[in-house]
């Protein structure tokens, strides 16, 4: 694999794709900067050789047309402190602004780039539009793993216009190898924890890891749908209807595999999808009606605890419950707290993107585990395909 490890940037404009796509509040403050930070070592990286920077991302979903509240230069100020130097922002990501302060960067200098998707041949994957972007840089370096799953213009068709000049960055190189420990060198017991809304948004990571894990905990909202599916009562817990017969092959298969299956025992049900509901814990084959499932139990709490506890490899992607409220939080915590137990006794954690980032980031746990992936959605396609079109393009 090519790190900017192995590239001197000296006298090089490094044309970067990072992933800044950062949750903002109403007054545009960043609420969460953890892919920013991320990023910061790359950068420097390529200051310390003494070459220049120019940074693309993408912000949002806006509708291929520029959007004051996707616009990146609202995390100038921020990246400017992160980094310790100032930012220079080109109000366009192409055209002859861009072209400008571009060429007139010198060593040590950073630019970034007004959203790339404000054209919708970004997304498109269009070839002139990574042409006109490539004349922004001598080397390209690919450090936005949260999007190497798209083939889209700054990601993946790119790196053609970069022969012999194409790298990936500490993010990229780090999420590849964390990824591939756990895929390929696990030391047993190995344990996936998935939880979430669906089913149907997990059965293919579910498939691709059932041949490489001793252990699967389900969790989330999930969970309801291997418990109807068994002929439980789920009152008016979220269940996909139409996926029963998938949870059962699942159970089918783990028993076919020697996997063990834990799904929950108990749940916190409430009255209402509301934080203040009316909440009881019951057995979860029995969830009363005009009652919805939101939290796994404590009983399920301690069954859990256990068998990360006795694992040697852990890979989370999905909360337990709906977290984001405080009193349907307490199983996401707990099942955070017994990784970071585990981790402190030897087991390598990796906690798999999107909402599992935010609990580890709420409960301000992320330094201790393992590794805390950037990127949800990439981290499951990468476990489901064995590769990304982002990594392929620099790897060709």
């Amino acid at each position: 694999m090519k790190t900017v490890d192995n590239y001197n940037f000296k006298g090089k404009k490094a044309l970067i794709r990072v992933d800044f796509n950062v949750p903002l509040d109403k007054e545009y403050n960043i609420t969460d900067d953890t892919r920013i930070r991320a990023a910061i070592p790359t950068i420097n990286k390529v200051i310390a050789d003494g070459g220049a920077v120019v940074l693309m991302s993408h912000l949002g979903r806006p509708r291929d047309v520029p959007e004051e509240k996707y616009s990146l230069k609202h995390i100038v100020n921020h990246l400017s402190k992160s980094l310790g130097r100032p930012v220079a922002f080109a109000e366009d990501c192409i055209g002859e602004k861009a072209k400008s302060l571009s060429k007139a960067l010198k060593p040590g200098e950073v630019l970034l780039l007004e959203n790339l998707r404000f054209y919708k041949q970004e997304t498109a994957g269009t070839e002139s539009f990574a042409k006109e972007l490539a004349a922004l840089g001598d080397v390209y370096v690919n450090d936005a793993f949260g999007t190497a799953h798209r083939a889209h213009a700054s990601t993946a068709v790119i790196a053609q216009f970069f022969p012999g000049d194409k790298v990936f960055g500490y993010v990229m190189a780090n999420e590849l190898a964390s990824i591939n420990k756990v895929l390929t060198k696990a030391d047993r017991p190995f344990t996936a924890i998935l939880g979430g809304a669906k089913v149907s948004g997990k059965i293919l990571i579910i498939d691709k890891l059932m041949d490489k894990i001793d252990n699967l905990i389900i969790g989330g909202g999930m969970a309801y749908t291997f418990i109807k599916a068994q002929g439980g009562k789920v009152g008016s817990s979220l269940v996909e209807d139409d996926k029963l017969d998938v949870a059962l092959k699942v159970l089918s298969d783990a028993k076919a595999k020697g996997v063990n299956i834990y799904i929950p025992v108990d749940t916190v049900a409430a009255s209402a999808f509301a934080n203040d509901a009316d909440k009881t814990t019951v057995d979860i084959k029995n969830i009363p009606d005009g009652y919805m499932g939101l939290d796994i139990g404590p009983s399920t709490e301690a069954q859990f605890a256990k068998v990360i506890a006795d694992s040697k490899t852990i890979l989370w992607n999905g909360p337990m419950g709906v977290f984001e409220m405080s009193n349907f939080e307490h199983g996401t915590k707990a099942a955070s707290d017994a990784i970071v137990e585990a981790t402190k006794k030897g087991a390598y954690s990796l906690i798999g993107g999107g909402d599992s980032v935010a609990a580890i980031n709420k409960y301000n746990l992320a330094n201790e585990v393992s590794y805390v992936s950037t990127g949800g959605g990439a981290l499951l396609e990468y476990i489901e395909s064995g590769s990304l079109p982002g990594v392929e393009a620099v790897e060709k």
